[in-house]
């Protein structure tokens, strides 16, 4: 033993070359990246948007969706204008949640007409914003006179919706997928709901529109629920910037996509996408846009997706707004497409459009503990059905890793390292076993391959016929290596150091069974036997996996052990350890 540990001393400053050539300790992909479209076939395409809507679904922690419970709506406060009339909204999207808003009607329309959903952007005052760069009052009263029911609502944390703040992130919530993003896109289904619900709304004829921030939930919610049927997202699709927020960054988002192909998510279907000069969509009539129209032509539906680009800065500004008025009068109202001009309106007090002005909040409302609360009993419900096929699909969402068809191999003095074909280098020690068995055993410690094959009670578990296999996994023991800094969304755009981990020992897998292995058993020291469970369960039945009884380590389904030793985004939403557990245990039926 002494031996060995002296010869993995002498090959320690070859073992440290690996990490620097290790593309995920690199520059990886952010919010401004400046990321290039791709092209596909129609095959292709039909496939990545059923695999990019669960993944909107997934980091949203709709997965499988919440139920739709009564949304118990208070509508009152009219105002009657010049054509129009506004109402006050409270809606009880979730038990205890609610979303406030504004309901613009026309004021003398005949039969059921067409609903435009209006979610705001980050301007100070939300959907009672009122100046020259961005309206939702005139937008509303606007589209109201042309013939249109508009619902205007609250992002979280704004205006009636204070339960949450609008910006909360935590290793906690993410493991359980209790995100700002999610909470929207939940609210904006439910205003759906609620749309179609009304008699004069015509349920074939529902839109949306929002910029900024509004933009980023306008497509996103194209992207998943088909009822919207025309959309203009305004000054957000982008390949240069893809959101500032938390509320549009939630983990695994935009793992390998970007803004683009969400708003391709819309085609067929109508939409026009509003840019400005003085911002990130920028390049829109010479980049983003012909990159839509490719999808769309996909649907030989080319003409169904416009655009227009106005010398501004980041607005939803009287032009901006005037374009949208066209699109929306020649997609849902038969208009020729002549251009529709805004008309002046007065704006009423803020007073007279806030839902709890002198309202009070129902006094079943949640807090936001409370709602956390809920959101996890909700995830422990579905993680408990019987489903293993589904709970399986859930967990490969969350981990992101999977085993790998081909493992690419180099020899780099007498170690091999292991590579996906993804950037990443894993560098790998193996102990040959008898020339009769073929067994394959995976060490798996926190401090890294030297560490395990320098542990007798691993070794001892090995046996002594099994090859072994020590691999230095992400970002342990030699393969530790300082990272470029990285952004405030980076579990977005990327896997995490868990997931990471996990993914280098399914490549162990991998390689372990291309050399021949029958029976390929992962051991684990401490938290190495998390990634060691999750790797088993993500193996397709290739790995067995030896760990102690759940029982006896109860802390690895508390969410302070995961976020600190093992925190992989949407893990608990997705069952956790248990429900991999369940998988090992389905898998050996």
């Amino acid at each position: 033993m002494r031996c060995y540990v002296l010869l993995l001393l002498l090959m320690m400053p070859l073992l440290a070359e690996v990490p620097k050539t290790d593309l995920r300790n690199g520059t990886r992909p952010n919010t401004d990246t400046a990321f290039q479209p791709r092209d596909y076939t129609r095959a292709e395409w039909e496939a990545r948007r059923v695999e990019l809507k669960q993944r909107v679904l997934f980091a949203a922690g709709l997965e499988p969706m919440p139920a739709r419970t009564p949304l118990n709506a208070q509508v009152f406060g009219r105002i009657e204008g010049d054509g129009y009339t506004i109402e006050k909204v409270l809606l009880e999207t979730m038990p205890g949640f609610f979303l406030g808003g504004n309901l613009y009607r026309p004021g003398n329309a005949q039969g059921k007409v067409p609903a435009i959903l209006h979610p705001h952007g980050h301007w100070t005052y939300g959907r009672l914003e009122n100046q020259p760069l961005y309206s939702a009052p005139t937008f509303g009263i606007n589209m109201a006179r042309q013939g249109f029911v508009v619902f205007a609502y609250d992002m979280v944390g704004y205006n009636d919706t204070p339960q949450v703040p609008h910006r909360f992130t935590g290793k906690r919530e993410q493991l359980w997928q209790f995100t700002p993003l999610g909470l929207q896109l939940w609210n904006s289904i439910r205003v759906i709901d609620f749309l179609e619900a009304l008699p004069d709304v015509d349920p074939k004829r529902i839109g949306a529109s929002g910029a900024s921030g509004g933009g980023t939930q306008v497509f996103l919610l194209g992207a998943v629920d088909d009822r919207v049927a025309a959309a203009a997202p305004v000054n957000m699709v982008s390949l240069i910037m893809q959101g500032g927020c938390v509320c549009e960054n939630a983990p695994h988002l935009r793992v390998d996509t970007q803004n683009v192909e969400m708003s391709g998510l819309m085609a067929p279907r109508p939409q026009l996408i509003v840019a400005a000069t003085g911002d990130w969509t920028r390049n829109v009539p010479t980049v983003e846009f012909p990159a839509v129209q490719k999808i769309y032509a996909l649907y030989d539906a080319a003409g169904k997706v416009e655009h227009v680009q106005f010398e501004a800065p980041h607005n939803f500004h009287k032009p901006s707004r005037e374009a949208v008025y066209t699109f929306f009068n020649k997609v849902f109202l038969g208009k020729d497409g002549s251009p529709v001009a805004e008309r002046n309106a007065p704006v009423p007090d803020a007073r007279d459009l806030l839902v709890l002005w002198n309202h009070p909040m129902p006094g079943h409302a949640r807090s936001f503990q409370e709602l956390f609360a809920d959101w996890r009993a909700m995830s422990d419900s579905h993680a408990a059905q019987p489903d293993i096929d589904r709970l399986r699909q859930r967990l490969a969402m969350a981990i992101e890793a999977s085993l790998p068809a081909r493992v690419e191999t180099a020899t780099e003095g007498s170690q091999v390292v292991l590579s996906a074909g993804k950037g990443d280098r894993v560098p790998l020690q193996v102990r040959k076993g008898s020339a009769s068995s073929k067994e394959a055993v995976i060490l798996v410690h926190p401090d890294g391959g030297a560490a395990a094959l320098a542990s007798q009670e691993m070794l001892t578990r090995a046996g002594k016929d099994a090859t072994v296999y020590a691999p230095e996994i992400y970002q342990t023991g030699a393969a530790k290596a300082a990272v470029t800094e990285r952004h405030l969304h980076h579990t977005t755009f990327n896997w995490s150091d868990d997931a990471q981990r996990v993914q280098d020992l399914l490549t162990t897998v991998a390689y372990a069974k291309a050399q021949g292995a029958m029976r390929i058993r992962i051991l684990g020291s401490q938290q190495g036997n998390a990634w060691a469970i999750l790797a088993a369960a993500m193996s397709k039945g290739s790995a067995i996996v030896e760990a102690p009884p759940f029982s006896a380590h109860p802390e690895w389904g508390h969410d302070e052990w995961l976020a600190e030793h093992c925190f992989i985004p949407g893990l608990q939403r997705a069952g956790g350890i248990p429900a991999a557990l369940r998988v090992l245990g389905a898998a050996r039926q």
